[in-house]
């Protein structure tokens, strides 16, 4: 085996190509191929979209397992450890059988280049292949048409809301990057489209390709809802339906998977309360959550990067916001991302803005972040890192205030490393 330990293995993945992002099909096709990669799983589910794509990942998980069936899925990116990536009925692979892998796919790989997500894509589909479980969950890592996870042919692709995010790979509009989305599909598959308004782009290759499209709105809406419940009606079907995360999108998230398990499953065969309690005790680390700490002040962190998730963002405080104390947001993010629309979408909300640095690849110096920013809005305090920046809370907020940790995974996972003990979570940080 060329490396002995997982951490050796990521490390050497990072520089084995010139390019950290290369899209393409050719290279990471011919390696399939040589590991005999060929059908993975029963059903194969392909997420793809902007945002939710997590959560509709792991509630597809929860749902399809609770029912008693063998899931097995891969995601990105990650928050405290690789493993998370790849899951066997819900648990991350151990650190051997991801080593075994990754020196199966440098057998197979010759003298083929790969990037960091490649390598990684390639030894997901070994192992799942290798388990063989009724179905397989497939989350594209950016974009779809030239995406590694797109050598899978999907039987039901789940598209997400589709935004704006990853300009530099995909466009500098909703139409361009749905076109790159809509690449996943397939001649004649399911499709679920949740996205409310969905690019041009989008329906015009779901028609072309003649797929059986469920979309919201459409063939399937959420009805009555109010405080995290609701009933989804499609299909001659109404079904009770609670939110499972904090977020008041969630609900449309759950929605689109109900329409997803209606194409996969026989929904009348269940009791009308079955599909909704499903999805009780889902999980998934990062998206609104409150974290316990040693601060006074309520801690939450969120993943999200983008301008239609700090949206989201904006709506779900409001829900919360203290109306004595005060709602701080420590933000760091990626120099390919568009803080001065993020920060336009959460303004109204928030009281002070602490800005941080993120020490990474592609990571934003708080000084540079703040030249991106500030004209926009007042910028309370700069750090050099987050762990000052916690440092900074707890001498100085207190149990009437509320601080929100936000503007990329890696802010998330560098918040949670920092605090004094660690938090127990079901995913483990970087970002694609």
């Amino acid at each position: 085996m060329r490396f002995n330990t997982l951490d050796q293995w990521l490390e050497w993945q990072t520089v084995l190509h010139g390019k950290a992002i290369d899209l393409g099909l050719e290279r990471v096709r011919q390696v399939a191929r040589r590991l005999g990669v060929k059908r993975i799983a029963g059903r194969v589910i392909t997420v793809a979209g902007t945002n939710g794509k997590g959560s509709t990942v792991a509630a597809y998980e929860q749902w399809l397992r609770r029912a008693g069936f063998s899931v097995a899925s891969y995601t990105s990116p990650h928050l405290l450890k690789y493993n998370e990536r790849i899951k066997n009925n819900q648990q991350p692979v151990s650190d051997s059988l991801l080593c075994e892998a990754f020196e199966a796919v440098e057998t197979a790989r010759g003298d083929i280049s790969l990037t960091y997500f490649e390598f990684g894509t390639l030894a997901a589909l070994h192992l799942i292949q290798r388990w063989q479980p009724d179905y397989a969950i497939l989350e594209v890592g950016l974009g779809g048409r030239l995406d590694a996870v797109n050598i899978v042919d999907a039987d039901l692709v789940h598209l997400t809301p589709i935004g704006i995010d990853h300009q530099a790979w995909l466009g500098d509009d909703r139409e361009q990057i749905g076109y790159e989305k809509a690449g996943v599909l397939r001649d004649g598959i399911s499709v679920v489209l949740n996205d409310p308004d969905p690019p041009q782009t989008v329906l015009m290759e779901i028609q072309r390709r003649r797929c059986n499209c469920l979309r919201l709105g459409q063939d399937y809406r959420l009805a009555e809802a109010e405080n995290s419940h609701a009933v989804w009606q499609g299909g001659g079907l109404k079904l009770p339906l609670a939110s499972v995360l904090p977020g008041v999108h969630q609900l449309q998230n759950l929605a689109g998977v109900v329409a997803g398990l209606s194409r996969l499953l026989d929904l009348q065969a269940y009791t009308a309360e079955q599909p909704g309690e499903y999805f009780k005790g889902m999980q998934l680390a990062g998206r609104f959550q409150r974290v316990a700490s040693p601060l006074a002040c309520a801690l939450y962190v969120d993943v999200g990067h983008n301008p239609d998730a700090a949206r989201a963002l904006a709506t779900s405080l409001e829900a919360i916001k203290p109306q004595r104390g005060r709602l701080v947001v420590l933000l760091g993010m990626l120099e390919d991302k568009q803080p001065d629309l993020f920060v336009e979408a959460l303004g109204s909300v928030v009281d002070q803005w602490w800005l941080t640095t993120l020490d990474c690849d592609r990571g934003l110096d708080a000084e540079q972040l703040k030249s991106r920013i500030g004209p926009q809005i007042d910028i309370d305090q700069v750090f050099d890192n987050v762990a000052s920046a916690l440092d900074s809370a707890l001498s100085s907020l207190d149990n009437q205030d509320i601080m929100l940790v936000t503007g990329s995974f890696i802010t998330v996972e560098l918040l949670l490393r920092a605090l004094p003990d660690s938090v127990e979570l079901n995913t483990y940080g970087s970002e694609h």
